[in-house]
């Protein structure tokens, strides 16, 4: 298609070339006489750093893929501003995350159903989650084979990681081979979008194999300035590339799948949002929505950290002539260091034995990051253990600060600002000591340098979780699926109140899900395409 076609008519313009944005590239774009426009903000995603597994600690900060966000400083953490990474690139942050394919528990999307979301159910979405995946071992009553999305095992069992789950068995935590089966509960090994030691994005496995399609067309470096709006019907949108301004007109529907963030930040640039704080800002309101932006959650993690007193974790195998080694052998075979996930063992653990299900989710690796912050391994041998509760009670939102597309949005996640999630942030950092007390891994184990052996009391706790912890980059819930007064979008992801304008990503979630949020997303997308493509 030449340049000309971008004057012409699209059936559905998508927003956001990301997760969710890569699944409905795909699926709208199935029937030849469906013509599909993508509008991606970032570039391509032919990088070695998004290649390569452990990229992950060189994207974490990088512009070139990365909307580099900020949060406003928060009351619950001790006034800090927190680095908030969202992917700026195709694939979005699964171009950037950290591989982990964890879907939730069966009763997070039970409850999404019981808060009046009909089809949103366990049952519901089941048959989604299994469209979507390319399990390697094989498909079962809970995993797919032979979808776009690959998700393999761990390449390489670590002796440490062995310890570890065999430590949090001896703690009564169960083996689990598959906390994506039939109960979450357990200790295991990560399942991963990793195939044959690279990066398996939504990229990779939805949009990549389907952009010679004669009707589908995916412009990168394209940043959406507003939602265009005329009789309480989304026409299209208003677009820059390069310094150029396009409007694309939508005849059936404009799907904003830009995540939680950049979603709601459009529809309030766009004039679609509370009324009062879009005056505020200077902009015209074209459709009153109360909810837009507000509810924003998020995973907030603490780590624990132990020296190890042998040289055999992968902080000795990321430097010097080891490292070129692994370079060498990564590029001939797929294996080795530079084909991990930023995590290798999961835990989902009920932090008092009378609850029904697990509320903390445990990341453990064999190896230590600088200053106890994901991006730059230590010298020293060590190894940490991340704890976050799975479903927070805090909420926050996301507001734009004008009108001008080109100033970053103040996110506020109100971290632990919420009882529950300050007594779980507790109770998870003793279990995380538990588990990292184990007389199994007594061979390896060094002294803990954080929290640091002088944090004891709930208060000690309690202020290193307020001082130290961070994003799991889990944002959900600013555009609420729902149908009270204050939600965003209903069951069918339609914007109440506007004709023409769905939102599908991540921002839909009415509750935060027991889990890292890519495998939900993926599965959102996929059961909005067939209700995009049922409405015709």
């Amino acid at each position: 298609m030449g340049e000309a076609s971008l004057s012409e008519v699209w059936d559905y313009i998508v927003v956001g070339a990301g997760s969710a944005g890569c699944v409905l590239a795909n699926r709208l774009s199935a029937d030849p006489g469906t013509r599909v426009l993508v509008l991606e903000a970032g570039g391509s995603d032919a990088h070695p750093y998004i290649r390569a597994p452990v990229g992950f600690l060189k994207t974490f900060q990088d512009p070139r893929f990365n909307w580099c966000y900020t949060t406003e400083p928060g009351d619950g953490v001790d006034g800090r501003a927190i680095f908030f990474p969202r992917g700026k690139v195709l694939g979005g942050s699964s171009s950037i995350n950290g591989h982990l394919y964890v879907r939730g528990q069966a009763r997070d999307f039970d409850v999404w159903a019981q808060l009046g979301n009909r089809g949103w159910s366990y049952d519901d979405v089941l048959p989604y989650f299994r469209r979507a995946e390319d399990r390697s071992s094989g498909a079962d009553d809970y995993h797919g084979a032979g979808g776009p999305q690959h998700v393999s095992d761990i390449h390489e069992r670590h002796p440490i990681c062995e310890a570890f789950i065999a430590g949090a068995e001896a703690a009564g935590v169960p083996r689990n081979p598959d906390y994506n089966g039939a109960v979450q509960e357990g200790v295991g090994y990560f399942q991963r979008t990793i195939r044959a030691g690279r990066r398996h994005s939504a990229a990779t496995g939805y949009l990549h194999p389907v952009r010679r399609r004669r009707n589908l067309r995916v412009e990168t470096d394209a940043q959406v300035l507003r939602i265009d709006v005329a009789g309480g019907r989304a026409t299209g949108v208003t677009w820059r590339r390069h310094g150029q301004v396009h409007t694309s007109s939508a005849g059936a529907e404009v799907i904003l799948a830009a995540g939680a963030v950049n979603s709601p930040h459009l529809l309030q640039l766009s004039g679609i949002g509370p009324a009062d704080r879009l005056r505020a800002a200077g902009i015209a309101v074209v459709h009153d929505l109360a909810g837009v932006g507000e509810g924003l959650q998020d995973h907030y993690a603490m780590r624990v950290v132990h020296r190890v007193t042998q040289p055999v974790t992968l902080n000795e195998r990321a430097r010097g002539p080891r490292l070129w080694w692994e370079i060498a052998r990564w590029l001939a075979t797929g294996g080795g260091l530079l084909a991990f996930s930023p995590a290798h063992v999961g835990a989902f653990v009920r932090s008092h034995p009378d609850l029904e299900l697990p509320d903390l989710q445990f990341v453990f690796t064999p190896a230590s990051y600088s200053d106890g912050v994901v991006g730059q391994l230590q010298r020293e041998p060590g190894m940490t253990i991340g704890v976050w509760q799975m479903r927070p009670e805090s909420r926050g939102y996301v507001r734009t600060r004008s009108a001008s597309p080109d100033e970053a949005p103040a996110i506020q996640p109100n971290y632990l600002s919420a009882e529950a999630d300050r007594r779980a942030a507790i109770d998870g950092l003793r279990w995380a000591r538990r588990l990292l007390a184990s007389a199994a891994l007594a061979p390896y184990r060094g002294p803990e340098t954080l929290p640091g052996p002088d944090a004891v009391s709930d208060d000690d706790l309690l202020g290193y979780a307020r001082s130290r912890g961070a994003t799991v980059y889990h944002a959900v819930g600013t555009c609420r699926m729902g149908i009270d007064p204050t939600a965003v979008v209903g069951p069918d992801l339609r914007v109440r109140g506007l004709a023409g304008l769905r939102v599908v990503d991540a921002s839909v979630m009415p509750t935060m899900v027991s889990a890292n949020t890519n495998a939900a997303t993926l599965m959102i997308a996929e059961k909005a395409s067939d209700m995009i493509l049922a409405a015709g």
